[in-house]
């Protein structure tokens, strides 16, 4: 199970990407016990062991010179359109690649891969979050090139993605018009952990009772430094500013790159 919420159980279904059984995911049982100490025991032990396999992926990454964001959001907040038309508009800029979670379907990485771009999916079953070692698998299966991006859209779900570093340059949490502008107040963890809010859907504005400046007052609550982008994925009204944070993180990672080539070359 995943301590945060208590999701999954010792009989739950294994992890797969795209179709294939995930060798050696483990689950977690509940504790045999109940107490509070014991939880936050494991509760440590999980993320802590979590947390290991994420500074591993990070080191990928950063060998990858790969520029790394975990797009998280409450269901419906049109995180896949908005990440079909974001891989379509970049991929002539730079290489784009999608790690895909969702519970069940493969429906969202065919969307992906049909728009020409490397997707690989890991159905979590009943697990409602993406964890450092379901990535570590699946960037094994994933054929992406270097010096560009690299988008996981983790499983619908504002709380436990929230605890759960994946080796990510940066959480990006999508919300959309057509949810309560107190969203960001109600999981402030979520809003905490994010370093961008894109608000989508702005289209949808005039249809509905939506106060933007209470919804970004909200988000500045729980996290003075987050960064606020309005857009639509239908429209494409605010992608420009959205493509330009995504080309400056992929300049930053590359830069990073060359500079530490420099030094090695200067040293030998």
């Amino acid at each position: 199970m995943c301590v945060t919420c208590g999701c999954g159980d010792a009989t739950g279904q294994a992890t797969t990407i795209d179709g294939r059984a995930m060798a050696g995911h483990h689950h977690h049982h509940h504790p045999e016990t109940p107490g509070d100490t014991r939880l936050i025991r494991l509760e440590q032990d999980l993320l802590g062991k979590n947390n290991t396999l994420a500074a591993a992926n990070r080191r990928l990454f950063r060998d990858r010179e790969t520029f790394v964001v975990n797009l998280v959001s409450s269901p419906g907040s049109g995180k896949t359109s908005l990440l079909v038309r974001t891989a379509e508009d970049l991929k002539a800029r730079f290489p784009v690649a999608v790690i895909e979670g969702d519970q069940q379907t493969s429906l969202d990485a065919q969307r992906l891969r049909d728009a020409g771009v490397p997707a690989v999916q890991i159905n979590t079953g009943r697990v409602c979050h993406l964890d450092a070692h379901m990535i570590g698998h699946a960037v094994e299966d994933l054929d992406f090139s270097s010096r560009g991006v690299l988008f996981i859209e983790n499983v619908g779900n504002l709380v436990c993605p929230a605890e759960f570093d994946l080796g990510e340059d940066h959480k990006v949490v999508v919300m959309s018009v057509t949810e309560g502008e107190d969203k960001p107040l109600k999981y402030p963890h979520m809003f905490a952990a994010a370093d961008l809010m894109l608000l989508n859907k702005i289209d949808l504005l005039p249809h509905v009772s939506f106060d933007v400046e209470r919804c970004t007052e909200s988000a500045r609550r729980a996290n003075p430094d987050i960064d606020v982008i309005e857009l639509s994925a239908t429209t494409g009204a605010g992608l420009p500013r959205w493509y330009d944070w995504i080309a400056r993180g992929v300049g930053r990672v590359t830069a990073a790159s060359d500079q530490e080539d420099s030094v090695l070359h200067a040293d030998g």
